[in-house]
């Protein structure tokens, strides 16, 4: 392929790549990608964007012998997957708590990344730019990191670990690209042609070493490819030229490996194409050993070995003369070297790799061993039997342990050889295993004593290669037909082999029983030493007779140790010969004082294997070894040693606490003394007992912190207690900071407190004392609502924003649980069950009292479980009869028409029964919308503009291009922020254009002195309801001016009358740049078209859609 084709399938699988590490962060779903774009000939410098790879490769191995390269690439290797990893955990969308930094002083950092040259310019290149004193961090102005430039760089770093790590095993394809770095990769294997001479090991004077002509072979490949026969060699893959495993007839016959099918045949259009394997020659394996290829053919006895087998096999005499030819060359690559293919999927593997790297098969397992084979146990603690030589291994083992043969490879070929003319007569009553090579004296097809079936006729199965065949002379005749007779040999064989049989299964048989009853298998072991004459049941014995035999080994331990130290030469030499050493300081004792323990009896029957005489040794061996070590601790009393040992089973480290016990005893009565130590003194001059005392009580790190303690105890002028600097000195040992710690002041309080008594809200940084916080708190659940629990200090967080109101009080629960009173906390718990109640849209409020409820009905009338009070769940007024079929409207109507109460209230009564309604709770006040606009309900403490119902908001809001940092809101052009400016003839107008009716005139029966409409007026600190109380004007229906705007408002609103009508020119200029409309004036427009125009474009702007439009 071209290197622009190539460069165009690089970019666009890097894409792909860089999208879906960009988005999972996880190394495994991008790793088809990253063997794809390290397998694509392209030269470093345009394979590699970011790294510079060449100075990497070059830094890292410069100067250095080929073994030293490889070592240093195979750092390299493992450095490189230390850095994916920091690539992938930013990447990653749940990043680790601590991305922001990478700390110097990790070890697995300082054993990696920073022992190679390079490694921190690749986290320069994540973003890790700022330099401290223990390692790097990102900027503290980056909140985040860039995915898109760490995922390309992470790609980058995957696929040079991926190449050096091939270049390692020898597997790369295109090692062309890294001779100017390696100059080793240009060196080739020369080819042996001479002849080769396989000398006999013991050559005989006279005798003639044999010549082996060689046969051709194919010229090796370069280094680090595997050996590939010259003909029918598989082509390359027909997308990155690597060498191919797979053909698609449905795609006319192209070749692909692995990575690339999987990508090329992910596509809907060729998923259910179907691929096959191209066929690779296998290497023929050793007749012998069945692991090495065969490079050695021998005519004379039809053999094909490899070159040690064939050596080995041929070193006899009576195999000097046989005819041998090479099959291969006598320095083709070592196995030890060469890369092996797997059988199955054609993988190129490592040749000391024991399992294929990719379906994970032994390496000798053929393609087809699945089917024929027994199953593979699925469990990896299964035991699985050998099928060289039938021996159970356990399963986490992946050789057999006598044959080293894999786990899963098949039973190595053995030919049948015929048997002589001498024993024609014994093949048809003998034949010997061929897995456990007993001889079996029956003709049956399975093994006595491996029970595996014989798949060779009966005979002789001794393999040919290990068969010696009789030497002839030219004076000795073959005889025509010779006898077979028995051989007793033989007979006494067999029947060792049976007996040898019979006692292992006994003894497998007694020890299973054993198990059962808690019985080990050297109590078995040596209860048939001792009683193995008898019938007897070992585990019988062991209960009945063996607390008395343990016994009488300890009294002729005692008697043996008497005797030697009364001057008696004893039943035992050896003993006196070890106890001569310590004779002298020790002494004399009789039979009583010698104290030994059945324990230690046991343990040395045990291991004398059931001898008594040397049980008995063993004892007093065993003993005097835990003597000495006792002596050497500092215990020199025999008698209390002995003892000791007794009480404790032989155990020294039970002794040793039985020992000490008595010497600890004064220490333990001033422990638990009644008596109070004296408090830590910074100003006593014994500076090391106090540090002592700091030590044992405080647990501090080291001597050191100590002393720091002291010394702040020492300053002048000190305020703060002992705690608190050990708590302080604990965190730091730096003095500054620690002072620091110690005096923080109190922002609600104004008094100093060292920082572990302080404590903070997880919304913001401020920190107050515990007194305050708790007062603040106890004071806002008692007194005021649920959303006034805010910090103290900044009032943070802004509760009107639902994704922080959650995650605020489930954090603030747990703190204000240690620092409220139980009755403080019961009530926080249920204004925070009411607070959560409010988002139920099933939930009212009720207008008679101030309770609230769910009502899960669904009619008008609704009545309230505490006041026992009836209304309407829509308009919240009092229920009444004539409501009954009504909708609220017609309900209102009515009230206007007929009641006289409603009647006599006039324009107050509308405006009450068109008051606010909290767009959050559904709360509803008889209030007017009239002074200021900015309203906050007492129920849920939402703030909102009584006109429109559009929120406040006390900082910057979400709004596109609003740059409002302080308290505001956005008002549609017919809320009443806006119109209440009007002047009511204004209003008036608007409203006949509309052919909305209005009234001028009070109703009968009102006061028209003074306006008595209700609205909220704040006294003081705090909120109260009253009449407005100005004076009325002719011609507003009773009301003031102000409320009289206000009643005019209503019936625009209600009408959904747009008051551009009534705009002039400069006004709808200025609604225009609110509403971001186009109120560019065009050429040669006159007042009139420009006026009409800007009307136009305004009136497609909708009106307020949270406006109250109630009639």
């Amino acid at each position: 392929m071209s290197s622009s084709s190539l460069s165009v399938q690089m970019d666009e699988v890097r894409r792909r790549a860089q999208a879906v590490l960009s988005s999972t962060g996880v190394a495994q779903d991008v790793k088809t990608h990253v063997q794809t774009m390290a397998s694509i000939a392209l030269p470093l410098s345009e394979k590699y964007r970011h790294l510079t790879a060449e100075d990497m490769l070059r830094e890292n191995s410069a100067s250095r012998s080929k073994q030293e390269v490889l070592e240093s690439l195979s750092r390299l290797v493992k450095a490189l997957g230390i850095l994916e990893k920091y690539g992938c955990n930013l990447t990653f969308p749940n990043r680790p708590k601590y991305w922001r930094s990478v700390k110097h002083n990790n070890p697995v950092f300082r054993t990696t990344v920073d022992a190679i040259k390079g490694g921190r310019r690749v986290l320069f290149l994540y973003g890790y730019t700022n330099q401290q004193i223990d390692g790097l961090s990102f900027p503290d102005e980056v909140v985040q990191p860039d995915s898109e430039k760490v995922a390309a760089v992470t790609l980058e770093v995957m696929t040079l670990r991926t190449e050096v790590d091939m270049i390692v095993k020898g597997t790369h394809p295109h090692l062309e690209h890294f001779k100017d770095i390696f100059p080793f990769l240009e060196q080739q294997e020369s080819v042996v042609n001479d002849l080769v001479v396989i000398p006999p090991v013991e050559e005989q004077p006279g005798d003639k070493p044999q010549v082996i002509s060689p046969s051709p072979i194919p010229a090796p490949g370069p280094v680090g490819q595997p050996l590939q026969p010259s003909a029918g060699s598989p082509a390359a893959c027909n997308v990155c030229g690597c060498p191919s495993s797979l053909v698609c007839p449905s795609c006319e016959s192209p070749a692909f490996c692995d990575a690339c099918d999987a990508l090329f045949h992910r596509h809907p259009s060729r998923a259910a194409h179907k691929r096959d394997k191209i066929q690779k020659i296998k290497l023929e394996t050793c007749g012998i050993c069945g692991v090495s290829t065969v490079q050695s053919q021998c005519s004379t006895c039809n053999q094909r070995l490899c070159l040690n087998c064939d050596k080995l096999f041929h070193s006899h005499p009576d195999r000097k003369g046989h005819n041998r030819s090479v099959l291969a060359a006598a320095k083709t690559a070592s196995l030890s070297l060469s890369p092996w293919a797997c059988a199955r999927c054609t993988t190129v593997n490592e040749m000391r790799a024991v399992l294929c790297s990719t379906c994970e098969r032994p390496r000798l397992s053929t393609a087809a061993s699945s089917a024929q084979d027994s199953p593979v146990p699925t469990s990896p603690n299964t035991e699985w039997q050998c099928k060289s030589c039938t021996v159970m291994n356990q399963g986490s083992s992946i050789l057999c342990e006598v044959c080293e043969r894999p786990r899963l490879a098949t039973r190595p070929p053995v030919a049948p050889v015929p048997s002589s003319c001498g024993s024609q007569s014994d093949t048809n009553t003998k034949w010997t295993c061929q897995f456990c090579t007993y001889v079996n004296t029956k003709p049956t097809g399975v093994c006595e004593m491996c029970s595996l079936p014989c798949k060779d006729s009966p005979g002789d199965s001794v393999p040919q290669s290990l068969q010696q065949p009789p030497s002839i002379t030219k004076d000795q005749t073959q005889p025509a037909a010779v006898k077979p007779t028995a051989s007793p040999r033989v007979n006494l064989e067999l029947k060792r082999q049976k007996m040898m049989r019979e006692d292992g299964l006994s003894l497998i048989n007694q020890i299973r029983e054993a198990e059962k009853q808690d019985v080990s298998p050297e109590e078995v072991y040596a209860a048939l030493c001792v009683c193995g004459g008898s019938n007897v049941n070992p585990c019988d014995w062991l209960t009945s007779e063996l607390p008395h035999l343990l016994d009488e080994i300890c009294a002729m331990a005692a008697s043996v140790q008497l005797n030697r130290k009364t001057g008696d030469s004893g039943t035992q030499a050896v003993v006196d010969r070890d106890r001569e050493e310590t004779a002298e300081s020790e002494p004399s004792a009789t039979v009583e004082d010698v104290k030994l323990s059945r324990a230690e009896a046991k343990l040395a029957w045990l291991a004398a294997g059931g001898d008594t005489d040397r049980a008995v040794t063993q004892l007093l061996r065993d003993r005097q070894a835990k003597m000495r070590e006792l002596h050497s601790l500092g215990f020199r009393d025999v008698t209390q040693c002995e003892e000791a040992l007794r009480l404790s089973g032989g155990e020294v480290k039970g002794a040793l606490s039985l020992l000490q016990r008595p010497l600890l005893e004064p220490f333990h009565q001033r422990i638990w003394t009644t008596q109070l130590e004296p408090p830590i003194d910074p100003q006593n001059p014994d500076k090391q007992r106090m540090c002592r005392r700091l030590l044992a009580l405080y647990d501090l790190p080291s001597w050191g912190r100590c002393e720091l303690v002291l010394a702040l105890l020492q300053e002048p002028e000190v305020t703060y207690s002992l705690e608190d600097v050990v708590q302080a000195v604990k965190e730091s040992h730096d003095k500054d900071f620690i002072r620091r710690l110690l005096k923080n002041e109190c922002p609600c309080c104004l008094c100093i407190f060292p920082r572990c008594k302080m404590q903070s809200l997880t919304s913001c940084q401020c920190s107050v004392c515990h007194e305050c916080f708790g007062q603040h708190f106890t004071v806002a659940v008692r007194d005021k609502h649920i959303r006034d629990m805010v910090c103290p200090v900044c009032g943070e967080p802004d509760i009107n924003v639902p994704e922080q109101l959650d995650s605020y009080f489930s954090t603030l629960d747990i703190q204000l649980r240690d620092c409220l009173e139980p009755e403080v906390y019961d009530l926080f718990h249920k204004k925070l069950t009411e607070h959560a109640l409010m988002k139920d849209p099933k939930f009212l409020w009720c207008c008679h009292c101030i309770s609230g409820f769910i009502n899960d009905g669904d009619q008008l009338k609704v009545t309230c479980p505490s006041c026992r009070k009836s209304f309407c769940t829509q308009c919240k007024k009092p229920w009444e009869p004539q409501h009954q079929n009504l909708s609220c409207e017609q309900f209102q109507q009515w009230k206007r028409e007929n009641d006289p109460e409603y009647q006599r209230q006039g324009l107050a009564g509308y405006l009450r029964d068109n008051g606010i309604t909290c767009p959050h709770c559904r709360f509803q006040y008889d209030l007017t919308k009239g002074g200021c606009m900015h309203f906050c309900c007492s129920q849920c403490r939402y703030q909102f503009c009584s006109g429109c119902n559009n929120p406040y908001h006390k900082t910057g809001c979400k709004t596109p291009q609003c740059s409002i940092p302080g308290l505001h809101a956005h008002h549609p052009r017919d809320c009443l922020f806006y119109l209440r400016d009007w002047e009511p003839p204004r209003l008036q107008a608007l409203l006949q254009k509309s052919g909305v009716e209005f009234n001028t005139d009070p109703s009968t029966g009102t006061q028209t002195d003074t306006c008595g409409v209700m609205e909220q007026k704040d006294e003081g600190a705090e909120h109260s309801d009253s009449p407005c109380g100005l004076k009325t004007q002719p011609g507003q229906a009773g009301l003031c001016e102000r409320h009289y705007r206000e009643y005019l408002v209503s019936l625009i609103n209600a009408h959904s009358v747009d008051p551009a009508l009534q705009y002039d020119t400069v006004e709808l200029v200025r609604a225009c740049e609110r509403y971001q409309v186009d109120a560019q004036r065009g050429e040669n427009e006159d007042d009139n078209t420009f006026h009409a125009r800007l009307l136009q474009n305004l009136s497609e702007v909708p009106l307020g859609e949270k406006v109250p439009r109630n009639k």
